[in-house]
């Protein structure tokens, strides 16, 4: 068995191997002890290898995939070695031989398909990057849903394509990953999730025959214009699967063209800046993904996803979309019934493809009827309308055309069904005479033998009359040795005398031999027509697999349009104006994903802002103090922007949004210490990025540039990156900085226009109004934050006195002499208990004269008779 195991492990040596051994999945050697400690369960030791004791430890195959989830989310590749013979059959070859196992299937991060290892509301691409003809070309496949998808993309472009599509698992040749440069620089993320492949995988000729092929077709024409960069990445996928799959191809939508030109460009920084699809703590929650999705089924939610992270940059594609989702704002009924029906509808794009790679159940083929069955329900409330818009007509008319196939589904599928369809039970009684006599046999048994003993009583006149068992004999009628002479003789008669004993005679009949068959191998046989009617049914559904996959994507898109209707409504925003032009007008722009957790935490309404970014004022300076909302006020513009294209109503009571091509944001502090880059370093090659791509379609917004580095290179950063911003990207951009000098740049650049947060002042107290109103702020009020923030009264004291001598110019000067006071400790003595605010400064009209007084311009007389005035001012005092 070991030299068995042996031989398989070194064939799949990238992977740990699931042994099966009867009821576990065994591991062994250095598998066992990596799985062990992944998994925190026991190692031990089982019989020896070339003379030690051999490393052992194993999972259950009844919950082995929640095993599998765990090992996968740690980055293991697992494959899983079945037992493919029947152990009765290896003992005909030897009493010591060894039954036959085989590695049935690879389970990788990208190639998952069960329920229990996937994200219901998110997509799992298996992606690919490869290289041909001097161009990169991407491809990636949900082999959960089939979706399949191509293009083409440049080393600065790759960044952002692969924060958008979120692989699990990226496919690339060896020489592409030993590569340095800008496209090392994009890929360097995701490295864990890097599968680095021979260079032969990647041939691009090689490729296209295989794409022909699995596709059935002569060309790919038919399917859109590919580079040979993307049919390669689109071949080296396929290739994976056959080698992950041992031959078995999910099903797959014909490849199609991402179309990245009619999308928008999110770099990984801006993604995850906006937190568009994660929150600050890496997961869903707090996401702008999360607080906009109202969908009621996992295809629709993956589907919202998908939209949110490639906006379209297409007009009309987006007055589309927007139309639908007017329609079912207005149409309050209909969106109610429409999401009623949706709730019941299950997945049933991965039912698809687990049934089509051989791993589906019962389940898989109920969830295909369901599916129908609310199809069929929604396209009757939608018939109902006269007039639809376009997206949501085309949505309706994919709707019909599986009614034979649900209403087959429907009456062979019983109602508790098996996870699996070995276990037999799921089909219908009715639905197969032949099975639900072998059911009958094998369930009523008894029943039957009790009928044809009390018909045998009747017959023979002898009332004492049984029909036993045993495991000798089988099934046989018994009569007592003094009734013996009493049972009819002879060949006519049908019974067939058995056995003798001292106290009973035993018979047999031919009607009893063949029921006795019929019952030993009724559950066998009751199992087989199950398994096979299964197969009939899997066979049936799947030649409808197209018209199935359409009906799923009608429902989801429907889901989405509602979903959006829904959140619409319920939040009271607004329907955009998208158009081909550079105006981005805001009226009472809000923040989503801050205006729902204000909602939560009960801590008051919102602030809403305006923003009005054009042709002679397309870049806002915007300053003010921190905690005033210049974050919030820079974000939220950019989120309206992002739901706008992606076809949604956007939080606002109006809003003009001339198409954003590509958007970047430089919001937050973060330091990337495992690639030895400084917070500092981190936002300069973020504001690189920017300067460097920006065009005049693009929305950037800048928050606090310069911050990280002395005052005065910080400064100069800022000053000159609102320059290039200017004048060289003339783009539209939202820069907010505390750099106050900045302001007077108004005065050269026409198109920069000074906003700031409004605060007032009330009884020693700042009070933040989170406002934006035009002009620059004259103080940034950060000790008062200090203050909110708790430092100690002795620290904000001497902070103001500092501040104040700052104020007065002559910084140099001032802060060596600040330095050699070391007043601090004089502050600490001085310090009224607990936070109170500091008194009038009693020193203050002292000097203040002093300020006003110049020693140079005074006379003998005029310096004494000043002296005597400040000896006046500090006897007052």
């Amino acid at each position: 068995m070991m030299a068995q195991y042996l031989e398989i492990r070194a064939a799949h040596a990238d992977c740990l191997l699931f042994y099966r051994m009867g009821d576990f999945y065994e591991l062994f050697f250095d598998d066992a002890a990596q799985a062990a400690a992944a998994l925190d369960i026991a190692l031990t030791r089982r019989g020896q290898h070339a003379g030690e004791d051999i490393p052992m430890c194993g999972v259950p195959v009844h919950s082995a995939e929640s095993y599998l989830a765990r090992l996968i989310r740690k980055g293991f590749k697992v494959a899983i070695c079945e037992q493919t013979e029947d152990p009765a059959e290896a003992k005909k070859r030897g009493a010591k031989s060894v039954v036959r196992r085989e590695v049935v299937r690879i389970v990788t991060p990208g190639t998952l398909t069960e329920d229990e290892l996937l994200d219901a509301r998110a997509h799992n691409y298996l992606a690919a990057l490869a290289e041909a003809g001097g161009a990169l070309g991407l491809a990636w496949l949900d082999i959960s849903t089939g979706d399949f998808t191509l293009t083409t993309v440049g080393p600065d472009g790759l960044g952002a394509a692969l924060a958008r599509v979120e692989p699990g698992e990226l496919l690339l040749s060896e020489k592409l990953a030993e590569r340095d440069g800008p496209l090392a620089e994009a890929l360097a993320e995701w490295c864990p999730r890097l599968t680095p492949l021979p260079v032969s995988r990647f041939d691009s000729t090689n490729a296209r025959r295989r794409l022909e092929e699995a596709f059935s077709v002569g060309t790919l024409a038919a399917f859109g214009e590919f580079s040979r960069a993307e049919i390669a990445a689109a071949g080296a996928l396929l290739d994976y699967l056959e080698l992950t799959q041992k031959g078995k191809r999910p099903h797959l939508q014909p490849p199609r063209p991402a179309g990245a030109g009619g999308q928008m460009q999110i770099d990984p920084a801006t993604r995850r800046n906006l937190e568009i699809m994660r929150g600050a703590e890496g997961g869903r929650a707090g996401s702008l993904l999360a607080t906009i999705d109202r969908t009621v089924t996992g295809a629709g939610a993956r589907l919202l996803a998908a939209r949110l992270a490639a906006p379209l940059t297409d007009a009309g594609g987006i007055e589309a979309r927007l139309a639908s989702v007017a329609h079912l704002l207005e149409g309050n009924n209909l969106r109610a019934d429409l999401r009623a029906s949706l709730k019941r509808s299950p997945d049933v794009e991965r039912a698809l493809s687990r049934l089509s790679l051989g791993r589906g159940g019962p389940r898989d083929l109920a969830a295909v009827r369901d599916a129908l069955g609310v199809a069929a329900a929604v396209e009757e409330h939608l018939a109902e309308v006269d007039a639809l818009p376009d997206e949501l007509a085309r949505a309706r008319d994919s709707l019909g055309g599986q009614e034979a196939l649900a209403e087959r589904l429907g009456r062979a599928l019983g109602d508790e069904l098996p996870l699996q369809a070995r276990d037999g039970g799921f089909i219908a009684s009715g639905h197969s005479d032949e099975l639900d006599e072998l059911k009958r046999l094998r369930d009523e048994s008894r029943q039957l033998i009790a009928g044809l003993q009390a018909r045998y009583a009747e017959d023979t006149g002898i009332s004492s009359l049984k029909i036993r068992h045993n495991n000798v004999l089988g099934y046989f009628i018994e009569v007592t040795s003094a009734n013996a002479g009493r049972m009819p003789d002879g060949p006519e008669a049908g019974y067939i005398h058995r056995q003798t004993l001292a106290s009973a005679v035993r018979y047999t009949t031919v009607e009893l031999s063949e029921l006795e068959k019929k019952i030993l191998s009724a559950g066998d046989k009751a199992l087989a027509l199950e398994m096979q009617l299964f197969g009939e049914l899997v066979e049936a559904t799947l030649a409808e697999a197209e018209a199935v996959t359409a009906t799923a994507r009608a429902l989801a898109e429907i889901d989405v349009a509602a979903a959006l209707a829904e959140l619409a409504g319920h939040e009271g925003w607004c329907r955009p104006e998208v158009e081909e032009s550079s105006r981005f007008e805001v009226t009472g722009g809000r923040h989503p994903v801050v205006e729902a957790g204000l909602r939560q935490a009960q801590e008051g309404p919102f602030v809403a802002n305006d923003c009005a970014l054009q042709d002679d004022s397309r870049l806002w300076l915007v300053t003010g103090p921190n905690m005033a909302g210049k974050s919030t006020f820079l974000r939220q513009n950019a989120l309206i922007a992002i739901l706008a294209q992606m076809g949604s109503f956007v939080p606002a009571e109006s809003a003009v949004i001339g198409t954003v091509d590509r958007l970047f944001s430089r919001v937050g502090a973060a330091d990337d210490l495992a690639r030895g880059r400084s917070t500092f370093m981190v936002e300069m090659i973020e504001t690189a990025a920017i300067l460097n791509q920006a065009g005049p379609r693009a929305l950037v917004i800048l928050d606090e540039i310069g911050r990280g580095t002395a005052t005065f290179d910080g400064l100069s950063i800022a000053w000159a990156c609102v320059e290039h911003l200017h004048e060289v990207n003339r783009c539209r951009a939202l820069f907010a900085t505390h750099y106050h000098e900045l302001t007077r740049l108004t005065a050269r650049l026409a198109a920069l226009s000074c906003h700031a947060m409004q605060v007032r002042e009330w009884q020693g107290e700042v009070v933040f109004l989170h406002e934006v109103g035009p002009g620059a702020a004259d103080r940034s009020y950060g000790i008062h934050v200090a203050r909110l923030a708790g430092l100690p009264q002795a620290a904000l004291t001497r902070a103001q006195e500092v501040l104040e001598t700052l104020e007065q110019g002559e910084q140099a000067g001032a802060l060596a002499r600040l330095a050699d006071d070391l007043p601090l400790f004089a502050a600490a003595e001085t310090k009224a208990p607990g936070l109170a605010e500091p008194g009038p400064d009693p020193h203050a009209p002292l000097a203040e004269r002093l300020r006003e007084t110049n020693p140079d311009d005074l006379t003998p007389r005029q310096a004494l008779e000043l002296l005597y005035e400040l000896r006046g001012l500090l006897t007052e005092e």
